[in-house]
């Protein structure tokens, strides 16, 4: 005989945690958003490929690597700007504190 299956507390944790998750990234999304982020990690992106990889690459001794530093210098302030912008957003209260 098959037992019920009981809702775990995690899973209620989890599909919260998840929920958060996707309220963030449709957050980041947004436009206006995406206008200024993107905007950041191409200004931002650019000086650090320049102060970091410029000799490198003018030089014709760039491998693989160097074009994977230069990717990252442009995927970081992405990330880190997204992040400040998350956390000066306006606080929902959280289900149980309603």
């Amino acid at each position: 005989m098959a037992r019920p299956a009981l809702a775990s507390p995690c899973s209620g944790m989890l599909s919260s945690r998840l929920a958060r998750i996707a309220g963030a990234l449709a957050y980041c999304r947004r436009p206006r958003h995406l206008r200024r982020t993107v905007t950041t990690a191409l200004v931002v992106g650019a000086v650090l490929t320049v102060i970091n990889q410029a000799t490198i690459l003018a030089e014709g001794d760039a491998t693989a690597a160097t074009y994977v530093r230069c990717v990252l210098n442009f995927c970081v302030p992405f990330v880190v700007s997204n992040i400040g912008l998350l956390s000066g957003r306006p606080r929902t209260p959280a289900p149980a504190d309603q």
